[in-house]
């Protein structure tokens, strides 16, 4: 008899997402310079560079 059974599956339903997030926060500015991780990596490119040559 439980193999005639069909069971459900219950999942949470989380609220609707707010439509007008996404778009706020693709307009949001970012800095205009590179970040200090982007610095360190030209700086170590840089010495790598003037050592094999």
């Amino acid at each position: 008899m439980n193999s005639a059974r069909k069971t459900k599956l219950k999942l949470k339903q989380h609220p609707p997402r707010n439509p007008l997030v996404v778009p706020a926060l693709q307009r949001k500015a970012g800095s205009h310079r590179k970040s200090k991780k982007s610095e360190r990596q030209a700086q170590q490119r840089a010495l790598r560079k003037d050592l094999d040559a």
